[in-house]
């Protein structure tokens, strides 16, 4: 699996993709568990397609197993910060009112062993106010799977981090 690309298509992690990295893992094509990804996505271009393009890197070879179709089923954006409101990544989850989505939020902030570092490390990717742009996504395979995907856009460097949850 190549290195994400940060900034203008370096691969410098600075300290708080690092951290994020260290709690919910690295850039991965399992299709289980968690990873993170940074893609460079200029300011001009929707967040949309690139989390798209980040949740089937992620599903790696299953994708073409069980079809487009499957995996592309639930998804939807389930949360879009509104300008002016507080960068808070944690009380954001939790106010996701989509049921099935809502599952996801507890496991993701507090399924793994040093949740603390976890929350500390989502705060400082998605709380920094260079982040402009955040969406939450469902993922999943339209049965046991699911899932969410968050991505955050720092226009100003083009870097674009995006953090996958997928569990049974």
């Amino acid at each position: 699996m190549p290195e994400s690309e940060y900034r203008d298509g370096t691969t410098h992690r600075p300290d708080c993709i690092r951290d994020l990295e260290a709690a919910y893992g690295p850039p991965s094509n399992s299709a289980f568990g968690s990873a993170v990804f940074s893609r460079r996505v200029d300011s001009s271009d929707e967040l949309e397609p690139a989390a798209i393009a980040v949740y089937r890197a992620f599903i790696g070879e299953l994708w073409a197993r069980y079809g487009e179709d499957a995996w592309m089923g639930p998804w939807k954006k389930v949360y879009a910060r509104g300008i002016g409101t507080e960068h808070e990544i944690d009380a954001e989850l939790g106010s996701i009112a989509d049921p099935s989505a809502s599952e996801s939020v507890p496991m993701l902030l507090d399924g793994f062993e040093d949740r603390e570092r976890a929350r500390a490390a989502l705060a400082a990717a998605y709380d920094d106010p260079a982040v402009t742009e955040l969406a939450v996504y469902t993922i999943g395979d339209g049965e046991a799977m699911s899932g969410l995907l968050v991505a955050g856009r720092r226009p100003q460097s083009k870097a674009t981090t995006f953090l996958v949850f997928l569990m049974d």
